[in-house]
């Protein structure tokens, strides 16, 4: 079946629950490519088309990304494509014309709409679903939302995101509570391992549990369903950092069934740069308090943790089109793509004694970030070297456990970039970067 505009606005209205409001996000030069994609897709398994380059070249070409230079670390923050930008644009361009009335009467309403689509797309109720800043504001949403006495503990891995980590211990400075951490292995390729080790470091004065759903310094995955239930059991909460899983490989609330939930949307959504949601459980809304203060009418209403006074309106209202976008790959789709590209050059650069892959392949342990050390060469040097000979971005980490240059491809990467970075560390892995 080939779709034609109507049939794939039937499609995205589906799977969006609202035809009318996907129509109207979408602007109509992205009609042309989005249904291209459909009907590329169209009857294909996810392995056929991760490895279809002429799908993977529509999906390039909506992005505005500088070619002269390979970005490796979408990790960090996307570009979004052309038609999320032209949205963006046209609602702050309209929010000008008269901000008191275009933006917050007009424009400002319309989150309602976003909400219900993120809700959907994350599987909760859009009573369940804020739309924040970034991870980090949704996260010390829960960090700091708990009431916590002198001496509770919160547990938390040794690779937990620094920034999480810095909250918990201005929590110690300030509240006298007990940061306390664990390592785990790298890579972690045993479901029940990490459970034992977050279990076997609960004390009876642990009271809250942060983890990552993906590791920002590997891209490990963390068996968050299993964490959460195992806590569950002692009524200690999980707050759950998704900053770089949500729309980067497919899943849904329902493979957690966690309680808390925080991701950035412009990292592998592809949305505006500053948008990210918060996921909260409706019966939990009224047990954490927000960020910044709200009413106490608003205690048992997930829009409280939106109270930050005037809005970037424009941005949260252009996830709209990053959705479509999304929905128009397919979240299968782009898993199977991701983990294709991390594997072209994974496999490749395996093939040298000294090159080290600090994440698994095993399916469903990783995506398309991975972490990979050449032996014997610093890895802060080899980003340098990277940048300034190829201009190759990569980032390089530098942890008390291991080091390497974390790879963060994205769906806009071309094989030929894949196969020149490839090239570069092999001149690396041979010569070394001092007389290269």
């Amino acid at each position: 079946m080939r779709y034609n505009r109507r049939q794939f606005l039937g499609t995205i209205g589906k799977s969006t629950g609202s035809l009318a409001f996907a129509g109207a996000a979408l602007n109509l030069n992205a009609f042309p490519k989005l249904m291209h994609l459909a009907n590329a897709a169209n009857g294909r398994t996810p392995l056929d088309i991760a490895q279809d380059e002429s799908y993977w070249f529509e999906v390039q070409k909506a992005f505005t990304v500088d070619r002269s230079l390979i970005n490796f670390n979408n990790g960090g923050v996307s570009p979004a494509p052309d038609y999320v930008q032209e949205a963006m644009k046209r609602y702050l361009d309209y929010s000008n014309t008269a901000p008191t009335h275009a933006m917050w009467a007009v424009i400002e309403p319309q989150i309602e709409g976003v909400r219900k689509r993120l809700a959907r797309a994350f599987g909760c109720s859009p009573d369940e679903m804020a739309i924040t800043r970034n991870a980090s504001e949704g996260l010390q949403i829960c960090q700091l939302g708990f009431d916590l006495e002198p001496g509770d503990e919160v547990l938390t891995t040794t690779q937990d995101y620094g920034r999480m980590i810095t909250t918990w211990k201005q929590r110690e400075r300030r509240d006298k509570i007990v940061l306390k951490q664990f390592k785990i292995p790298v890579p972690a390729e045993n479901d029940d391992e990490i459970v034992r080790l977050f279990e076997q470091n609960i004390t009876s004065k642990t009271r809250l549990i942060l983890m990552c759903h993906m590791i920002n310094l590997t891209g490990q995955i963390l068996p968050v369903k299993k964490v959460v239930q195992m806590a569950r059991k002692k009524g200690i909460p999980v707050i759950i950092d998704g900053a770089h899983a949500f729309a980067h490989f497919d899943f849904t609330h329902a493979d957690l069934d966690c309680d808390y939930y925080a991701t950035s949307l412009h990292k592998w959504l592809f949305a505006p740069h500053g948008t990210g949601m918060l996921y909260v459980r409706k019966d939990k809304i009224v047990g954490l308090w927000p960020m910044m203060a709200a009413p106490d009418r608003m205690d048992d209403n997930i829009r409280k943790f939106e109270e930050i006074g005037t809005h970037p309106a424009a941005n949260h209202n252009a996830i709209a089109e990053a959705l479509t976008f999304y929905e128009g790959i397919g979240p299968k789709n782009k898993t199977a793509r991701l983990v294709y590209l991390r594997d072209r050059w994974a496999n490749r650069l395996l093939q040298h004694d000294r090159v080290r892959l600090h994440t698994s392949q095993q399916p469903g342990r990783a995506c398309g970030i991975a972490n990979v050390q050449v032996e014997g060469i610093d890895s802060a040097e080899l980003r340098d070297w990277l940048w300034n000979k190829y201009r190759i971005i990569v980032v390089a980490i530098k942890h008390a456990e291991f080091e390497g240059l974390r790879i963060s491809p994205s769906v806009y990467t071309t094989l030929e970039e894949i196969d020149r970075f490839c090239e570069a560390m092999e001149v690396a892995v041979k010569d070394g970067i001092k007389s290269a």
